[in-house]
Order: C-alpha cells, then structure tokens, then sequence
C-alpha cells in the first residue's frame, strides 16, 4: 500500500493500492494508518515527522524512517544534506516510549543513480539534486566522472552501494525477523570509487575522462559553486565530500547474513541497465 498526497495513476496501474492523504491533518492520517503494523516511509521534511506522530498515535508497530543511505552515525551536526533526517530519529526516539519501534536500513548508494535517465527514472529522487542522470560520480553515457581519490584518511575512497529493488528485498525479508536493531546496515558491493569507473570502462571498452578530485579541490568548486549561487552543483560536489568522507562506507553488514535475500552485483546491474 502507498500513501501519497498526489494521485498516482501510475502505481495504481501497476496494482498497488494508494490511498491519498493530507500530511497537514493529523485525524486523516490516523484514520489511514488504523490497523496497520509496519510503516516504510519514502518522505521527508515535515511529511515524515507528521507521518511519524500519525503512526505513533495509531499504535503502529513498526517505523521504517526515509533513510536508505549511510549510516545516520556518519553523519555530521551540520549535515548540509540532512532534508529533516535528523529531526525525524529524534522524533522516533522520543516516542519509543508509545510502544512504536522503529529500524534504519543502511543501504548506501543506490545503483540507481547510475542508471539511464538515473534515479528519477524509477521515480526516486524526484526533488533531488543528485536525481538525474550523472548528477553523481559517474555519467555512463558520455563516459565522464568526477571521482574523490583519497578518503579523510588518505585511503582510496570507499562506498557501499545496492539496487533499489534489492533493498526492497532485504526490507521485505526483515519484516519476518523476529526483533529488529535500530539500524539494519545492507548492501550489494563495496569497492572503491575509482574501482565503480574502471568497472563502466570495462563494459563500454573504452576510458572514461575523469576528473579526481583532492579534498582542497571539493572545497575549491564548493566555494565557486556557493560564489556563483548555483545550489544544484552545490549539493552535488557536497555528495562528492561526503563520499570522500566515507558517509556511504561501512565495513560491516548485519541484515545480509540475517536473510536469503542475494543482491545483485554492481557490475551485472550495470550491463542490464545499459544492455
């Protein structure tokens, strides 16, 4: 079931059953949460945080927050891509106490973002600036990539990556766990970023033109973007620094081992995308 505040004639023809909700009346949302067990939020900002209270307040068992990046920990106070992350934990946390539970799955980066016409041609991301097709790291396409080499530590740059559908997957097999942690941390690959490109290479057979980047670099076109006012290219290299960072790298995994769900390699997601 999807709650959205916009008709969605295109789930609905896929056979999902969407019920429309206004996120700003609480008695609504309460009346369409009545007697369901676990929440999976897709939403942000004040929606979620509604979303939230609705949920609590209905006796909602389970809340899956709209996290599905990093780990919240790697996060920083002054998290400039937060969009109400935060806000919305603290929120949960506080109202434990009702008897709702709630879990964060860390995925981190989608796959998606370097698919044709990326992630808002799986209609994730639609108000991002990351959303499009090579908004992120790499663009396929026109084979070109603007990579962080070295991490804080001077290590290469690392992240965890996972289809979409997979971690749709791994959430639907969580559900039958009989306890869930605060965080479930999931992925399909880690590898460096340079190692992402040489994979595009291989498949394209031919060199990619790329840009590495130093961290005086990223701070450098952070700068000229902020000079410039342009707030898009701003979000995007602040994702190149929390790659560098390692905010989409975790070494550990606690939910693959936990379920048979098999996520798909990068390298094969990457061919039948672009086949």
């Amino acid at each position: 079931m999807a709650d959205r505040s916009q008709p969605s004639p295109g789930l609905v023809a896929r056979g999902w059953q969407v019920l429309q909700v206004d996120y700003s009346n609480q008695a609504d949302l309460q009346f369409k949460l009545a007697g369901v067990d676990t929440v999976i939020s897709t939403i942000s900002g004040n929606a979620q945080l509604a979303l939230i209270d609705a949920a609590a307040a209905a006796h909602v068992r389970r809340f899956v927050p709209s996290e599905f990046g990093g780990p919240p920990s790697l996060r920083p106070q002054d998290d400039l891509l937060d969009d109400g992350r935060r806000a919305a934990i603290l929120r949960l946390h506080h109202l434990e106490s009702s008897g709702m539970r709630y879990a964060v799955f860390a995925c981190g980066v989608l796959y998606e973002r370097f698919a044709p016409g990326g992630m808002v041609a799986s209609q994730i991301g639609l108000r991002s600036d990351i959303g499009q097709e090579g908004d992120y790291l790499m663009d396929f396409r026109r084979r070109r990539a603007q990579i962080p080499y070295l991490n804080t530590a001077g290590q290469p740059a690392m992240i965890c990556m996972t289809s979409a559908q997979d971690v749709a997957r791994f959430v639907v097999a969580a559900l039958d766990l009989p306890s869930w942690p605060r965080e479930f941390r999931l992925r399909g690959e880690r590898m460096s970023v340079r190692d992402v490109v040489a994979i595009a290479e291989e498949i394209q057979g031919r060199s990619f033109e790329i840009s590495g980047h130093t961290r005086s670099s990223l701070q450098d076109a952070l700068t000229y973007a902020r000079a410039v006012g342009d707030q898009a290219r701003e979000t995007r290299v602040h994702h190149l620094i929390s790659t560098a960072e390692g905010r989409y790298d975790f070494v550990n995994t606690n939910l693959n081992q936990l379920v048979t769900v098999r996520p798909e390699g990068f390298r094969d997601w990457l061919v039948r995308v672009w086949s």
